[in-house]
């Protein structure tokens, strides 16, 4: 086999065999093969910085030896997996390491294996202790695939099935730039965002409402948030009606904002729980939920993980944890951040089809627009997203409307790997001329 027929030949038979609406990038789809620090090289020899991370998975980056080290040092001792039936070492560590970072008192801890698992158990543990299945989730959200997430997903593109186990009503808010009230002050938009909840609690539900549920910055959204604060001023609203709130942190936690190690930090919030994934194993399968002791412990019947949890993946959680703390990675993430946020809106001050950059820290989007309505420009997002892979750096993609450069390279990037960043960038732009 020729290197240059690898990608081609495997992705038709990536085709034969793979569900047609599993998405894959760029117009010829690559296979990765290799990584070090940011970087990776595909089936065919170029190598990329790499600006996605996996979907910020690899939040450490790739081969990072004190990970390998803990999960080879777990494989050595010929126990890859028990179940949650035994006690797990590792598992118990992790949990009182996230209980300790949560802030939210007399915490608990379940593992699962996804941010959607996460969400679901999020789900089970607020409808369980509400006694109601009615739940409030933001406009533009994205929580996942599972048959619960799904129905708690505020985005049509990602939208499955119209099928739901539970009653969902939809809040404005978390999209600001194109929002109704995008053009209010940050005081005057939480205020008309707050009576919204309030109007959407009042008349479209029966008020014993289980839960909120909120992504602190919006992933498959496009990386939008509201201003800070507004989930601050939602919070006195649920607590009037005992609602609880629940923050879904798998994209946002563990310091990729850069200001603070968990999203919902910023609007100054403890909430009842949070949910988290993607980032902690650094590419190996982990999630889970830290809550209130009491709403954890709501669910009364019998239950467990197969692989939640599992000793392999609690290894290497731990090692990442322990790296981003030691090496300090939030500090990184809000320096490198303010440096591309700086180059970015450069870029943007010269073409005017960057209609917004947004994000915080190391998660960053850039909204591309036609610059005579400012309408979404979907084709002219795809060209960018292809003609930065050309140049060897790998960007995400998500939005609406498909029309968000999303950006959230691992933690460890440095200063000239962000300048390189940006002169990519900077280059496709002008390609669309």
């Amino acid at each position: 086999m020729t290197h240059a027929r690898t990608h081609a030949e495997l992705w038709e038979r990536h085709k034969a065999v793979m569900p047609a609406w599993l998405a894959l990038y760029y117009e010829e789809p690559i296979e990765i093969v290799e990584g070090s620090g940011r970087r990776v090289t595909d089936g065919e020899g170029n190598t990329y910085l790499d600006f996605f991370a996996g979907i910020l998975t690899n939040a450490i980056g790739y081969d990072i030896a004190e990970i390998s080290d803990a999960v080879r040092e777990q494989l050595g001792t010929g126990v890859a997996h028990t179940s949650t039936v035994y006690l797990i070492r590792k598992q118990i560590e992790l949990a009182e390491q996230i209980a300790e970072l949560s802030g939210i008192p007399d915490a608990k801890v379940f593992f699962a294996n996804s941010g959607t698992e996460a969400n679901e158990t999020a789900l089970l543990l607020a409808t369980q202790n509400r006694r109601s299945n009615q739940v409030l989730a933001m406009r533009n959200s994205y929580h996942g695939r599972a048959f619960g997430t799904v129905a708690i997903t505020g985005n049509r593109g990602w939208s499955a099935s119209s099928l739901s186990p539970v009653n969902v009503q939809y809040v404005q808010g978390a999209y600001r730039y194109r929002s109704p009230f995008r053009d209010l002050s940050d005081a005057d938009y939480i205020k008309v965002c707050v009576d919204d909840l309030r109007n959407v609690i009042e008349t479209t539900t029966s008020g014993d409402v289980a839960c909120l549920i909120a992504e602190p910055i919006q992933g498959v959204g496009g990386f939008s948030s509201p201003p800070d604060g507004l989930y601050a001023a939602f919070k006195e609203v649920l607590d009037e009606y005992g609602i609880l709130f629940i923050s879904d942190e798998v994209q946002t936690g563990w310091g990729r904002t850069g200001d603070h190690f968990w999203g919902i930090q910023a609007h100054d919030v403890v909430p009842d729980a949070m949910t988290f994934a993607k980032g902690l194993g650094n590419g190996f399968a982990i999630g889970g939920v830290v809550a209130r002791a009491e709403l954890m412990d709501s669910v009364k019947a019998n239950s467990l993980s197969t692989f939640g949890g599992n000793p392999i993946s609690t290894s290497a959680a731990k090692a990442t944890i322990d790296y981003l703390l030691d090496k300090d990675l939030q500090a990184n993430a809000a320096k490198r951040g303010a440096q591309l946020v700086d180059g970015l809106r450069g870029i943007s001050d010269e073409y005017p089809e960057l209609g917004d950059v947004r994000g915080k820290g190391l998660m960053l989007a850039a909204e591309i627009v036609k610059p005579d309505d400012n309408t979404p420009d979907a084709a002219s997002t795809a060209k960018l997203q292809q003609e930065t892979k050309n140049r060897g750096l790998l960007v995400g993609k998500g939005g609406l409307y498909g029309n968000v450069l999303r950006m959230a390279p691992p933690m460890t990037l440095t200063e000239d790997e962000a300048a390189e960043a940006l002169e990519i960038i900077r280059e496709s732009f002008g390609t669309l001329r």
